[in-house]
């Protein structure tokens, strides 16, 4: 299943997942702003990902 997957989107995978991890580390132990401004990255890493996907099947067509 995970052939599928190239290293850059692995790295993007596993970025995005411990910005997860650490905002919620933040948020149970009180920064709660910081928390969220780091969980709002969790979206941006992965939509970069589709973009560079996009970029990639268009220079493929």
């Amino acid at each position: 299943m995970f052939k599928k997957f190239t290293l850059a989107d692995k790295l993007l995978f596993i970025s995005a997942f411990l910005s997860l991890i650490y905002s919620e580390i933040l948020f149970f132990n009180g920064n709660a702003n910081q928390a969220i401004f780091i969980g709002l990255w969790v979206p941006s890493i992965l939509s970069f990902g589709i973009y560079l996907k996009l970029l990639d099947k268009n220079k493929n067509d």
